[in-house]
């Protein structure tokens, strides 16, 4: 298992936008080869600055998969205008599991 985890900061007042966007993008995850979740947390002292975090099950699921996909053009189509620079971008798997 891999985790996408997208750093992405919105134009200011298009927080409610972008977070409606991500909302309509769901299934478009869902329906994506080999993601299992995703979810969108928002910063407290930075409220224009998002995460993305998203399971799949392979790095190639996403980068090569999603983003060659009409999907990833969807999904883009939904937020990107919110975005105020392009998301950075990196995966992670556990390396330590605590409780």
């Amino acid at each position: 298992m891999v985790t996408e985890i997208a750093q992405i900061e919105v134009k200011p007042g298009m927080e409610a936008e972008f977070e409606a966007g991500v909302a309509k993008a769901a299934p478009v995850f869902k329906r994506a080869k080999g993601c299992k979740a995703m979810r969108l947390e928002r910063s407290i002292e930075m409220p224009q600055r998002y995460r993305l975090f998203v399971a799949w099950e392979t790095v190639e699921n996403h980068t090569v998969d999603f983003r060659g996909s009409p999907d990833f053009q969807e999904w883009r189509a939904l937020v990107g205008h919110c975005f105020a620079a392009p998301p950075a971008v990196e995966h992670i798997q556990e390396a330590v599991k605590g409780f």
